[in-house]
């Protein structure tokens, strides 16, 4: 019996195999967390350069009724940053086109804080997106996890969509259930890490929510070895609001790189908002 001759591989069909391979890596979300934590490239003591935003959109009709309840999640602790953009059906937030018919809303996403870390020397890990349960003003407990090794969705997305939020609870009545991350950083680096949260609340960024202790579970998130458990607050907490008043909206998380400095604050984008739109 003869023996069947082996064909070699050639170095085409290796370079399509791994290229596929790659491909498919590509589609889960910490690998995009990855790629735009490294191109984030904002320097926290000039407050310039790019960061990323989440782009949601919804009828244009229910404008009124989105600002007000934006209004309210932008002066809570539930947001990286009280900046975002604005626009038109037709117009352009980064890359992104906002469809006929709707506004467009571009919220700080939290990887920004993996990026201003990183730059600073600081390796963070995203290990999960979550919702947390708030209780008298203070995060008590993921109450949903999803990891984002193993999801090719953004989980915020996905707990918005689900209805799982209670922002609104968390604003009126201090207990309610917000949108977080979980993120891991190096004990060896806990100290630098204080000192870089002082410093990112000082120029606007309460992202960090909660900072835990090395080698210690927070939240009743197990950490790994000789690591900290860090909680971040969800960039998609205003749009979840929304959701939760029944205005209906759609999300691309981690969407596009802009430039900060483009950003307004909440309140100088009502200023800018013309009287027709808020007045019809």
């Amino acid at each position: 019996m003869l023996a069947t001759k082996r064909r070699r591989t050639t170095k085409k069909e290796l370079k399509e195999s791994i290229d596929a391979f790659v491909s498919k890596r590509v589609g889960f979300v910490i690998s995009k967390i990855e790629t735009l934590s490294f191109l984030t490239d904002f320097n926290i003591d000039t407050l310039q350069g790019n960061i990323v935003l989440n782009i949601s959109y919804f009828p244009e009709d229910r404008l009124k009724e989105a600002l007000k309840i934006m209004g309210k999640v932008f002066d809570s602790p539930y947001v990286i940053s009280n900046r975002l953009m604005i626009a038109k059906s037709g117009e352009k937030i980064g890359t992104f086109t906002i469809p006929q018919g709707n506004i467009g809303v571009g919220t700080v996403c939290s990887v920004v804080i993996n990026g201003i870390f990183l730059k600073a020397g600081i390796p963070v890990t995203s290990k999960f997106g979550g919702v947390i349960e708030i209780e008298n003003g203070n995060p008590k407990r993921f109450i949903s996890l999803i990891s984002y090794e193993g999801s090719s969705l953004d989980p915020l997305v996905i707990f918005i969509r689900s209805g799982m939020t209670d922002v609104l609870g968390a604003l009126k009545h201090n207990s309610g259930k917000v949108l977080g991350s979980f993120r891991e950083i190096p004990t060896v680096s806990l100290r630098e890490t204080e000192m870089l949260i002082e410093k990112m609340v000082k120029s606007g960024f309460n992202g960090v929510m909660l900072l835990g202790k090395p080698n210690q579970p927070l939240l009743d998130i197990p950490v790994g070895t000789d690591k900290v458990g860090m909680i971040v607050v969800g960039g998609l907490n205003p749009i979840a609001a929304i959701e939760e008043a029944r205005i209906y909206t759609e999300s691309h998380a981690m969407s596009t790189l802009y430039e900060y400095t483009k950003l307004l604050s909440f309140r100088d984008i009502l200023k800018m908002l013309s009287d027709k739109l808020l007045h019809p």
